[in-house]
């Protein structure tokens, strides 16, 4: 099995390294693409006592295996979406959408956490779907005619996702199980 991960600058680094660790584990290939195929820098975000959102912190720094423009997305049986700050931009930048629309045109598993929900949502996907996602993006998930839950893993047909780090063995879980059903 061949799974991409796309990702970049400000990814969330617990996000990035679990599901690569956990998805390599299974002997899988992981591709972790980028704009640009380079080494950028990841982030980790945390919750502090007394703060209203998460703070972010520098984290490490991560190779890219390839930039968007190497990928055929028709060569991955999976899409894994960290979130972080990353989805936020990725999401406007054409070739990212592109290739996230393929994943869910094909109907092929699709793991999507924290933020990474906006790529799918700037794709096109949402309506009348079910999904989570950090809680602070219930707002956006509504706005794409979906409905948010507030819980640590959804699945909805081939797409799963989660609200964060302290969910990723949920997360990871439901989409390795998703990838061995084949994706249906």
């Amino acid at each position: 099995m061949q799974i991409l991960m796309m990702t970049g600058d400000a990814g969330e680094a617990q996000e990035i390294f679990y599901a690569k660790f956990r998805l390599e584990e299974e002997g899988w290939g992981v591709t972790i693409a980028a704009p640009r195929k380079r080494t950028f820098l990841s982030v980790v975000h945390d919750f502090e006592p007394g703060f209203d959102t998460y703070t972010e912190k520098p984290g490490y720094r991560v190779e890219a295996d390839a930039s968007f423009d190497e990928i055929d997305p028709a060569n991955y049986h999976g899409l894994v979406l960290p979130g972080g700050r990353a989805p936020e931009y990725l999401r406007t930048q054409p070739l990212a959408i592109e290739l996230v629309r393929h994943f869910i045109e094909t109907r092929k598993p699709i793991a999507a956490i924290c933020h990474g929900p906006l790529l799918l949502m700037a794709a096109g996907y949402g309506q009348g779907c079910r999904m989570t996602a950090y809680p602070a993006l219930e707002y956006d998930i509504c706005q794409a005619q979906a409905t948010f839950e507030n819980r640590e893993v959804v699945r909805d047909s081939n797409v799963i996702t989660s609200r964060g780090w302290p969910d990723n063995g949920p997360w990871m879980r439901e989409f390795v199980k998703l990838v061995k059903e084949g994706g249906r």
